[in-house]
């Protein structure tokens, strides 16, 4: 599904910006990339293999793809220390933090609302 944002005065907004929200979006929601994100800003730069095992139930697999991307985006710095075994550190970028920063005001409003929303769906759930 593609959203088609407007400017303040009812013009479009360039494409390009559209697509990077579309796309940004779609990774953020994803709650590895979220968890990740919150993991490195909490503790700073971290070794593969410590992240795995602070973000519980994710898979090998699902975190190599998940940071993969999150460089790809430039969140995140990758740095490969030639020993023997390898080892691969990440932290994140400038732009990784503000984008944390910017979805913090989710958490926020999470906090804010939790009773309501338990509710909401403790009602919900009741009417079956």
């Amino acid at each position: 599904m593609t959203i088609q944002f407007l400017t303040p005065d009812a013009q479009p907004i360039d494409p390009r910006i559209e697509k990077l929200v579309n796309d940004l979006i779609g990774r953020i929601a994803d709650k590895w990339t979220m968890l990740i994100l919150e993991l490195l800003a909490q503790r700073g730069e971290m070794r593969f293999t410590q992240i795995g095992r602070a973000v519980e139930g994710i898979s090998q697999k699902m975190l190599t793809q998940t940071l993969r991307q999150m460089e790809r985006d430039g969140l995140v710095h990758r740095t490969v220390h030639p020993v023997v075994p390898p080892k691969v550190e990440y932290r994140l970028t400038d732009l990784g933090l503000t984008l944390g920063e910017a979805f913090c005001g989710v958490w926020t409003w999470a906090e804010a609302h939790l009773e309501r929303i338990e509710a909401a769906r403790a009602a919900f759930d009741a009417r079956d």
